[in-house]
């Protein structure tokens, strides 16, 4: 099969894919001119990147090569779009547009766009870290596909906006009060108005459905009849909405983690929060077989309430360790029990170790996971990765839940009490309280083209009854992943090649394993 071509090979293929190559001069200064749509793309040079920056994004040291390799070979250029797609003819924002031509032009099949997800993700390096440097499999991708990857309105090289975060009204360690809640909410509420009434014109026009339209005239500035989507986590919802709105320019659809078709915020805590639990039922069965390791229960039923003794203990007496910024409350150990397959071994080690914690600092474990800060220093020269301002804006402007502090407080109460290991995780559900933009939902709907929904049997970021409903709402095969990790699909080897067959053939079967639950 074509897609078994190695990843070394592709990274220095030297194909020229179009007639104006990235790293050329005429690439970096040509305009290619108005398509028949309107838009064209400004191609520029792409940026270069430090081994510090590049090994910041996540590519490993034997990889730099490649990835410089496939740099090399990325075109970068800007796609003008109006802000508002009501007024055409009103101001114009830039989107950041990326594309890895088919090495096989000879059988070139059309293009792929990559969908990030977020929402407020960056996707401009999609192209190359997503698909020709994840593995062997997500690499012949590139063979007879253009690979597209852009930073949404909002994100990264895209026009943006910034909102200033305050760190007022987080929640302090141990129980939480109603009083400390209402502090929490009154600070919530007001940090969301002072965002949303900063730029209205601007933050107001961040939706999805704006997104998919700034994508289609991306379609038409590349020369593309239809555009074939991979999308990841909220880049699934986009896939939806673009496929919506613009079914005769859809081609096959992948959409791994599926969103669900609706866009409340209170329905997705529960949602998640349930499932969450239901997982650690998983990690509890998991840990009693183990427990001549771990120590933490026989059975399943034992393991179950001796983290939520956990969980109570030190919300009661919080501990505070020298050598770590976070303080380890009981929701630090529903963070713990709440922890896909892929970290059992590590979460159930730090488990163990805070039953008998003493001392001033963190035992190893628990340092190891739980001592990073949640926002760590970004490497000088990195590119965004998340725009957290768009993320604020999308979930918000599209949210129709906006939960009062009443209704926020009973259901945080309802959410601990009926989830004892990890429902301390969550926080108190008012992210979009007090958004002043009005609500703008998209509407979705069925059309006849390819689509795949890949569920993900046990995981909570994107609940597998959401990938149920979705095809309920709009057709499509389901892809049932038997794991409990996010977005997992394209980086397991045999989940891959089921991928790049579908995007080859149109042919999927009914699913994979997944990443394996440790041994």
């Amino acid at each position: 099969m074509m897609y078994r071509t190695s990843l070394t090979a592709l990274a220095l293929a030297g194909v020229v894919a179009h007639p104006f190559a990235a790293g050329s001069t005429a690439a970096a200064t040509a305009d290619p001119g108005p398509s028949s749509g309107g838009s064209f793309v400004r191609w520029k040079p792409c940026p270069a990147y430090s081994d510090e920056v590049i090994g910041s994004l996540g590519v490993a040291v034997d990889k730099v090569a490649a990835f410089r390799s496939l740099m090399k070979r990325l075109e970068c250029g800007t796609v003008s779009v109006p802000l508002n797609h009501r007024d055409p003819g009103g101001r114009k924002i830039d989107i950041a547009v990326t594309r890895l031509a088919a090495t096989d032009r000879a059988h070139r099949l059309g293009a792929v766009a990559v969908l990030p997800g977020g929402p407020g993700n960056s996707g401009y390096l999609d192209p190359v870290l997503r698909t020709a440097l994840r593995n062997e499999q997500m690499a012949g991708l590139n063979q007879r596909y253009d690979i597209i990857g852009f930073d949404p309105r909002g994100v990264g090289d895209s026009t943006k906006v910034a909102c200033t975060f305050s760190p007022a009204g987080q929640q302090g360690p141990g129980t939480l009060t109603k009083e400390a809640a209402r502090k929490i909410y009154d600070a919530q509420v007001a940090a969301n108005r002072e965002c949303g009434r900063s730029d209205p014109a601007f933050l107001g026009q961040l939706t999805t459905e704006n997104v998919a339209r700034d994508l289609d005239l991306v379609r038409t500035a590349l020369g593309e009849s239809e555009l074939n989507l991979l999308g990841f986590s909220w880049g699934t919802y986009l896939g939806m909405v673009y496929r919506s709105l613009f079914p005769g320019h859809t081609g096959r659809a992948f959409l791994d983690s599926v969103a669900p078709p609706w866009t409340r915020i209170d329905q997705h805590a529960k949602d998640s929060a349930r499932a969450a639990e239901r997982n650690f039922g998983r990690m509890a069965a998991w840990l009693a077989r183990r427990d001549g390791t771990y120590g933490l229960g026989a059975t399943a039923r034992k393991v179950r309430a001796q983290v939520a003794k956990l969980v109570r203990t030190y919300d009661k007496s919080p501990k505070t360790y020298t050598d770590m910024q976070r303080p380890i409350d009981g929701s630090a150990v529903a963070d713990l029990a709440k922890r896909n397959s892929t970290e059992w071994v590590r979460a159930g080690k730090a488990l163990a170790e805070l039953r008998t914690a003493t001392g001033t600092t963190a035992p190893p474990a628990v340092r190891q996971l739980l001592g990073a800060p949640m926002m760590g220093t970004p490497v000088p020269g990195a590119p965004e990765t998340l725009n957290r301002t768009m993320n604020l804006a999308v979930t918000c402007n599209q949210d129709g839940s906006r939960a009062g502090f009443d209704t926020a407080w009973r259901d945080y109460q309802r959410l601990v009490k009926r989830h004892p290991a990890t429902g301390r995780s969550w926080g108190l559900p008012v992210r979009c309280s007090g958004w002043p933009l009005p609500v703008q939902q998209a509407t979705l709907k069925r059309s006849n083209g390819s689509l795949v929904l890949a569920g993900h049997l046990h995981e909570f970021m994107s609940v597998y009854d959401w990938t149920l409903q979705t095809r309920r709402a709009i057709g499509g095969t389901v892809y049932t992943v038997s794991d409990d990790v996010h977005v997992s699909t394209t980086r397991v080897p045999k989940c891959a090649a089921d991928v790049v067959r579908y995007f080859e053939t149109g042919q999927i079967g009914k699913g994979c394993e997944g990443s394996a639950v440790p041994s």
